[in-house]
């Protein structure tokens, strides 16, 4: 049963200020020295609300997205004969990545291209078309998709660009290809975009340079040059993509939906992604909260500064958006955040292939004590643990090792270490409960047999399905025979032991999210809506976008926080006698709409100890207001019961424009 606030004494008709429920308010900030319920209570009443709106925009179905990824035949609109050409260098990616589906050039000024005949428009084609890659001038684009959309084409890429990333009349341009191919039930990739490849289907239908062997990665990225560099990049360090996607202006599909279409791909092991900024961050959030689950998503952001936030809004046409809500963001959906391009695929090559680890017990195997050093220092740094082996496995090792080997951890094998002692070591890591992951440290000196070592190291991999083992050969080079070795299979090598270390924290953050429970939203009961809504209406009616702090206290008990004892004075006399029925110490503050920080002008007086003071500080505060604010209508001063000495906190909320609801919580700030 709903029952209104109560009210501790004849003035105390207050309310609070804005929640999450209205869009027209900012969300209301208490700060209080209160005991640690208090605070939970203010924290589980936004974790309704919030729970509440988000129950609105859920429930949308799962994209399928096997037309992009596995298509069964393709048509490329403007495919050319000129090889300058993207249109053309679409076509023999196809052709030359070994589509094995059905192809058809679309070009009316040829009749044939790389020996495949050319149809003259898509709607000349006689056979189904599933899937269409555009690579025409923005302005006759809309007319090919409707064209496509007559012919009953599922899905396009578009490729051209020309739309929202230039403009006014780019971003009307784009709406009107969105809204076409919604009038036809087709799916739109792009436009603006680099274009799709998917090995498992040996579909290159992009512009990009390099044909990727297989692998068990899948890339998402918003820029399409990014994508095209990454690609090359990892043909030359011999990385394999399941599938990439290039997202382009994001009209229709965005890279939740792709995420959510790759959760159950067997190809695919791990998603890697560079983002510029997302439209739907709740949905985006919510897909991505599911498919960590399944498997690991490592994020790039670009943007997290001024300056970058302005060249994203110039380059796609996106809002970049606040970076600590992408941080939260990103935590709340178990997605792990890399901050450079180097350290998003450290990240994803060790996922790609090695075991998650169980917790964050570290052994460190190093015949360098500097290097071994350097690595202990990144461990601890980054929270990891460097637990000592049980004593039967240091015993093994004494009486194999030689006597002036360190057999802690970092375990040191000295400089003239060979395989065997290498071997020797991995196996007691491996044997240990104590241990959840290797760092294996090789410095190569004179007498030091590289190539063996990395053959004992794989070995090693091998026979361990549950402990990741990273390799760190330092002063090699990428084409050597050990880093050639560890390529073969699977294992990627990091040059520096912070490097291992950085990777070795974020695949145990990863295990701390498969671990996680499902969130059970707080049961709040007694809740007064009704009385929330009519403080809110009357604040609409006057035409107010903040509430006055009493407002404020009373939508707090509406919502089941509990607040010091309170009353509205609007005179000294009346602070008088609010202040002996409260009882004292007291605090004084400004009620008025337009004064949000009191403190700044003098608005808030504490620990008022007798009815002298506060009948005169009552006066004080009205007129300091009067000569410093004289527009803003006072109505009155709160005389509210001071809180008992504790710990001074703030809970609040922002709506981040792409996020959606964010709560904020932390300690309080200068209140005396």
């Amino acid at each position: 049963m709903k029952t209104s606030p109560k009210r501790e004494d004849p003035h105390s008709d207050s309310d609070t200020e804005p929640n999450t429920r209205s869009t027209s308010y900012k969300l209301f900030f208490l700060r209080s020295k209160v005991k640690s319920d208090t605070a939970t209570s203010m924290l589980n009443c936004m974790v309704v609300l919030i729970l509440k709106q988000k129950a609105k925009t859920l429930g949308r179905e799962t994209v399928k997205l096997e037309t992009f990824l596995k298509p069964e035949s393709i048509a490329v609109i403007g495919a050319s004969r000129n090889p300058e050409k993207v249109g053309y260098k679409i076509f023999r990616n196809l052709v030359e990545s070994g589509y094995e589906g059905k192809l058809y050039p679309v070009n009316p000024k040829a009749e044939e291209l790389l020996g495949r005949k050319c149809y003259g428009s898509v709607t000349d084609i006689q056979e189904p078309v599933e899937l269409a890659v555009i690579a025409v001038p923005a302005k006759i684009v809309p007319a090919v998709a409707e064209e496509c959309g007559k012919k009953g084409v599922k899905g396009l890429v578009v490729i051209s660009a020309g739309f929202s990333e230039t403009g006014r009349e780019g971003a009307k341009l784009e709406r009107h290809l969105a809204s076409i191919c919604r009038e036809y039930g087709m799916r739109l990739q792009g436009p603006n975009c680099l274009g799709i490849i998917n090995t498992c289907s040996h579909m290159n239908a992009s512009f990009a340079s390099a044909n990727p062997k297989p692998g068990k990665i899948a890339f998402i990225s918003q820029s399409g040059a990014l994508g095209s560099a990454i690609l090359n990049w990892a043909n030359q360090k011999d990385v394999g993509f399941a599938s990439f996607v290039s997202l382009g202006n994001e009209a229709d599909l965005t890279a939740a939906d792709f995420i959510e279409a790759l959760a159950d791909d067997e190809e695919t092991r791990v998603i890697g992604l560079y983002l510029e900024g997302v439209e739907d961050g709740e949905r985006f959030v919510e897909v991505a909260k599911k498919v960590t689950k399944k498997k690991p998503i490592i994020a790039l952001k670009a943007g997290t500064t001024d300056v970058g936030m302005k060249a994203v809004s110039s380059h796609t046409g996106s809002l970049a958006g606040s970076d600590t809500a992408f941080s939260v963001a990103f935590k709340k959906a178990g997605i792990i955040r890399a901050y450079t391009l180097e350290e998003l695929f450290n990240f994803v090559l060790a996922f790609e292939n090695q075991p998650i680890p169980k917790g964050k017990n570290v052994l460190i195997i190093t015949n360098g004590g500097g290097p071994g050093i350097l690595a202990a220092d990144a461990c601890e740094k980054l929270d990891l643990e460097l637990p000592l082996l049980e004593r039967n496995l240091i015993e093994e090792l004494e009486s194999s090792l030689p006597p002036q080997a360190r057999l802690h951890n970092p375990l040191d094998v000295l400089g003239d270490a060979d395989e065997n002692r290498y071997s020797m070591a991995l196996d007691a890591g491996l044997k240990s409960k104590e241990i959840d992951a290797l760092m294996t440290i090789v410095t190569p000196q004179a007498m030091t047999p590289v190539d063996k070592i990395a053959e004992v190291i794989v070995d090693a991999r091998k026979r361990s399905s549950e402990k990741p083992i990273l390799t760190v050969f330092m002063g090699l080079n990428d084409d050597s025979r050990p880093i050639q070795t560890l390529r073969e299979n699977n294992m990627p090598n990091y040059h520096f032991p912070e490097n291992a270390a950085s990777v070795l924290r974020a695949m145990y953050d990863y295990s701390s999210t498969l671990k996680l429970k499902p969130e059970e939203p707080p049961e709040m009961s007694d809740v007064n809506d009704e009385f929330v809504e009519e403080v809110l209406a009357n604040a609409r009616r006057q035409g107010r976008v903040n509430l006055t702090i009493d407002e404020s206290i009373g939508i707090a008990r509406a919502y089941g926080i509990p607040t010091p004892r309170y009353g509205i004075a609007r005179s000294h006399r009346e602070a008088g006698r609010i202040a002996d029925v409260i009882g004292y110490p007291v605090a004084m503050k400004v009620v008025s709409p337009e004064i949000l920080h009191k403190m700044d002008v003098g608005g808030v007086v504490l620990n008022l100890r007798n009815r002298q003071d506060v009948e005169m500080n009552y006066d004080r505060i009205v007129k300091r207001i009067q000569m410093s604010m004289p527009e803003a209508a006072i109505s009155g001063v709160l005389i509210q019961q001071m809180a008992p000495p504790g710990k001074e906190v703030i809970v609040g909320a922002v709506r981040d424009p792409q996020f959606g609801p964010l709560i904020m919580f932390g300690l309080g700030g200068n209140l005396r």
